[in-house]
């Protein structure tokens, strides 16, 4: 395998999640889970006693930090702070909506899923005019 590039690991990007309990344990149970020098960890615990300015701060913080490149956050989460997740545009990090056991999964609600689907119809018109 000679011409294969190898990742370093002290550049290696993180993913953040933002989510219930059980949601972000599982995904600590698969080795997500940071925690640096200064105690900030990649993830978000969201319960009934959590606020909404907490999660618009993990949000912030996460979207900006240099070292996440994919946020996962769970849809009703999501549908708490829509108009931060809405007005996000950079590529890194990628913003994902995840599906939560109590909360089913509603792609209308998806922020990637229905810029996908403005891309694809302005494609669509756009090949339809040559």
């Amino acid at each position: 395998m000679a011409g294969r590039a190898n990742i370093p690991t002290n550049s290696s990007a993180l993913i953040a999640v933002i989510a219930d309990e059980d949601t972000v344990t599982g995904f600590l149970l698969a080795g997500v889970g940071n925690v640096d020098l200064r105690k900030k960890t990649n993830y978000l615990i969201v319960d009934n006693k959590t606020t909404v300015k907490q999660i618009e701060d993990a949000f912030k913080e996460f979207t900006s930090r240099e070292d996440i490149a994919i946020v996962l956050i769970s849809q009703y989460v999501a549908n708490m702070i829509r108009f931060l997740v809405d007005g996000y545009n950079k590529p890194v990090p990628a913003i994902l909506e995840i599906p939560s056991k109590d909360h089913p999964y509603d792609p209308a609600h998806d922020s990637v899923l229905s810029r996908v689907k403005y891309l694809f119809s302005s494609e669509s018109v756009a090949s339809e005019r040559r």
